[in-house]
């Protein structure tokens, strides 16, 4: 867990220095944007899923099992753009927030362009050059630091496998 926070420490000073620089920065808490349009299930390590794991258990039952149904229904949704389960949809942010991963943490901040992973939104405004001096944080850097945390499974797989280790344990 120490990786993690080390790179959450890295992931922070990154933002807090792209939000200095750009006060108007549009990726936020409560910036849904991205929430709406995920291309695929997303990976996380193991270590990332143990702090997720740890803010879903802070969640109340009743909205915990609303967030338990989307991520069973999230596994078998074939079309795409898919909905973050994690959003709340009734205020535009994450139930885990503090304890998101760290695809969330770095969007908009950090850019692989080959993998058309950036904030179009942001992207537009650079294009037309009102954010032309931002400075992108490498997110081929931050794959690699996550690589090294071991295997990144969905996070349909990780909810499931926890179901299962909670139902037999």
């Amino acid at each position: 867990m120490s990786l993690l926070r080390s790179l959450h420490t890295d992931i922070d000073a990154r933002v807090a220095a792209t939000r200095a620089a750009h006060s108007k920065w549009l990726c936020r808490r409560g910036c849904e944007g991205c929430c709406h349009r995920l291309a695929d299930i997303p990976k996380i390590s193991s270590a990332e899923w143990e702090l997720l794991a740890e803010g879903l258990a802070l969640l109340p039952p009743d909205v915990m099992r609303t967030v338990g149904q989307e991520i069973v229904d999230l596994a078998k949704q074939v079309n795409r753009p898919l909905v973050c389960p994690l959003l709340d949809r009734s205020t535009g942010s994450c139930r885990v927030y503090l304890q998101r991963p760290v695809a969330c943490r770095t969007y908009g901040y950090y850019v692989q362009r080959d993998k058309g992973l950036y904030c179009n939104d942001i992207q537009a405004q650079a294009d037309s050059g009102v954010l032309n001096d931002v400075v992108w944080g490498n997110h081929d850097a931050i794959d690699r630091r996550l690589d090294a945390m071991g295997a990144a499974k969905a996070l349909t797989e990780w909810f499931q496998e926890s179901l299962l280790a909670e139902n037999s344990g």
